[in-house]
């Protein structure tokens, strides 16, 4: 069953406020077995309000509308969706009292424009809102589903989840759209895609195949849409199974989560550590691996070791190793990995050295040159990379790579 959701605002045309709305609600959606069709953002006016409902009418059956709905004159949905459907706006008790009680002790009395909110077109059927002054409109008009919800999130997700999808689910056949996800490291696309040629031939057809580049990262999505549940996972299973056959050196997650969640749920599986000592990335695997709820139990510390005497006093790199070797070089970075985790006193660490830009390379060691260690029980690997150009996407893909490079090897432990 296919779905369009239009989000109402001139603050989400202009950026002012990021539309969060649509995405949460395509995801609850989709993962209830509604397709969604299109995502579409207007202006709060009266014409575009009633051009994008009446042309998602022409499409789909059912559409959500969030905006527009505050006490405020700007605030126009209501009254357009009156004008829309042919109703007037009628004095609903319900909404009033889920008003009053959701005011009370918070303000002196109900003023003009808060109570102008329990006015509602006629024709449609009102869902309390228990956490906003202002209620949810659900319309039936000619078979089609309309319903317009607040814009503020916390107001539509209590809708959605405690009356919307529960009504849909009710009156619909939805069936089932299930989604894999397979993260994949250091293959460029059109490569990857010229190696999956032949496994893609035997994607069966009612499972559609989506590629999701991110740089030096892709997400590859299966998606089936079907009525037998049983069949589409076992479908699901035999391709990621053949898929590791083609590729699997460069796999590093079956989930579409980050890689440092990943790699942190894997050390809080095992009860292990880790720490970091960063050059070129300045920070930023620490910040990454803090960034998860619940990286205290698995997290230690790291070392911004940015300059040579730091590396030296704090991590112990030896000086003569930076004086033949240069910052930049596969005996500092592994003698900064296995510093580090001796400092910390951990079970792994990540060390990266590397020349982000836009200056300071040459022709030995270009821009974008960044040498990876990890240490553990398993001693100290390294690899070196040449990310390109640009320094913030040199600075992320080299945390990228740090992290996926520790994943990856106790995942083959």
């Amino acid at each position: 069953m296919q779905v369009e959701i239009i989000t109402i605002g001139n603050e989400l045309l202009i950026g002012q406020v990021v539309d969060t709305n649509s995405a949460w609600m395509g995801q609850q959606l989709n993962d209830d077995g509604f397709d969604i069709n299109r995502i579409t953002s207007i202006q709060d006016t009266k014409e575009a309000i009633t051009n994008a409902l009446n042309e998602a009418m022409t499409r789909v059956d059912i559409v959500l509308m969030t905006g527009g709905l505050g006490p405020t004159k700007d605030d126009i949905t209501k009254e357009t969706l009156a004008e829309i459907f042919n109703s007037k706006l009628v004095f609903n008790q319900d909404a009033y009292d889920t008003m009053s009680n959701l005011l009370k002790g918070r303000v002196k009395g109900i003023n003009k424009q808060n109570e102008s909110q329990a006015y509602v077109p006629e024709c449609c059927d009102v869902i309390p809102n228990p956490v906003g002054t202002a209620p949810v409109m659900w319309f039936d008009e000619s078979g089609k589903v309309i319903v317009s919800m607040p814009g503020v999130p916390v107001e539509m997700k209590t809708a959605m989840s405690n009356e919307v999808i529960p009504r849909l689910q009710k009156r619909y056949n939805t069936g089932h759209i299930i989604h894999k996800t397979i993260q994949i490291f250091n293959i460029p696309e059109a490569v990857l895609a010229e190696q999956l040629e032949d496994w893609e031939d035997t994607i069966p057809d009612y499972i559609s195949l989506a590629y999701l580049p991110n740089p030096g990262k892709i997400r590859l999505r299966l998606t089936a849409k079907t009525e037998d549940e049983l069949k589409a996972k076992e479908d699901i299973s035999s391709l990621l199974k053949s898929l590791y056959e083609v590729v699997g050196d460069h796999i590093f997650g079956e989930e579409d989560l980050p890689v440092q969640q990943l790699l942190g749920d894997e050390l809080k599986k095992r009860g292990q550590t880790i720490a970091v000592a960063e050059s070129c990335t300045g920070g930023n695997i620490g910040h990454l691996l803090t960034s998860i709820p619940g990286s205290s139990a698995y997290f230690k510390g790291g070392v911004i070791a940015y300059d040579n005497e730091i590396k030296e006093r704090v991590l112990g790199v030896k000086r003569v190793s930076l004086e033949e070797h240069g910052a930049v070089s596969q005996q500092v970075v592994e003698q900064m990995a296995a510093g580090v985790m001796a400092l910390m006193k951990t079970d792994y660490a990540i060390a990266t050295s590397g020349i982000a830009g836009p200056d300071g390379g040459t022709d030995e060691k270009p821009v974008g040159t960044v040498w990876i260690a990890i240490a553990g029980k398993f001693g100290v690997k390294s690899q070196c990379f040449n990310f390109g150009k640009i320094r913030g996407r040199n600075i992320q893909r080299s945390s990228d790579a740090g992290l996926i490079f520790l994943l990856q090897k106790l995942k083959s432990q």
